[in-house]
């Protein structure tokens, strides 16, 4: 004769510990949203203080008559090129009206026209005038614009005073401080813009890229930019792969807060449930 099943306990089936581990979840991922969105529209309004609605534009150099200072820095440019590709010693010194010519008169660097000139250089830093476009505060997509959120561009219009350095076999810029007219720029917003990566957009360039791979050092000496390769040195990166994360990783690290929180809640929530099991008769 079969022995009759013992009757399941309702208990058993219950549905309270999956329910609460789902709100808890939703719980979080909506903290996020209103957590990144707040920081979000936080960060606008500060950058609103220091930034302007237009650009200033930034004076190009004229290549009239420059014929001759052309020609002499085509010159030596090629002569730096092909040392680069050799294995001997290599160096290449730019005043600051040298690499403002170089922006205005080599195509690799179109970008920088309007945006950014070389207007001095002070002990190991360099002082740049710069009308950079950032983004503004979000705000809902005109018919015209595509997707749903869009934002209004800011210009940060001012001098940046920087240290050119290298970090992982990229050029960089170690930015100390930025100047405003009529403006405080927060120091937390320098940090996160600091290292600015001048020239990431050239990791990839055939010929711009592997000339970066082989400097083993960058820096200021007699008032000139100064590119350097000496043979057997390994580069020395005043800047870390960490610095140039640094934005991300403390994000991620706020991620990494809320997730441990959101288990410890979960694991509250499935021990009193299992305690509440046990305790029915």
């Amino acid at each position: 004769m079969t022995r009759p099943q013992d009757p399941v306990d309702a208990s058993a089936r219950s549905p309270f510990a999956g329910c609460a581990i789902l709100i808890a979840a939703l719980l979080v991922m909506v903290f996020l949203i209103v957590f990144s969105t707040v920081t979000l529209f936080r960060q606008s309004s500060e950058i609103v203080k220091f930034t302007a609605a237009q650009p200033v534009p930034v004076a190009v150099s004229s290549l009239d008559h420059q014929e001759a200072a052309l020609n002499g820095l085509a010159e030596r440019l090629e002569a730096f090129r092909q040392q680069l590709s050799g294995d001997g010693p290599a160096r290449l010194a730019l005043t600051p009206d040298e690499m403002n010519l170089v922006i205005a008169a080599y195509e690799p660097f179109r970008d920088f026209r309007g945006t950014l000139r070389v207007i001095g250089v002070e002990g190991d830093t360099l002082r740049l005038a710069i009308a950079f476009p950032l983004n503004g505060k979000p705000r809902r997509a005109h018919p015209d614009e595509r997707g749903w959120i869009a934002s209004d561009l800011r210009y940060l219009n001012g001098v940046l005073i920087a240290r050119p350095v290298l970090s992982q076999h990229e050029l960089v810029l170690q930015i100390d401080a930025l100047e405003v007219p009529g403006a405080q720029v927060p120091r937390e917003f320098i940090e996160q813009m600091s290292p600015y990566r001048v020239s990431e957009r050239y990791l990839t360039n055939l010929a711009l890229g592997p000339a970066m791979a082989r400097l083993t050092r960058v820096g200021i000496a007699d008032g000139q930019w100064v590119l350097t390769r000496v043979p057997g040195e390994t580069p020395a990166d005043v800047i870390g792969k960490p610095q140039v994360d640094s934005a991300s990783q403390r994000f991620f690290t706020i991620l990494g807060i809320v997730a441990c929180v959101f288990l410890l809640c979960a694991g509250v929530v499935v021990f009193l449930a299992l305690r509440a099991k046990a305790a029915r008769p």
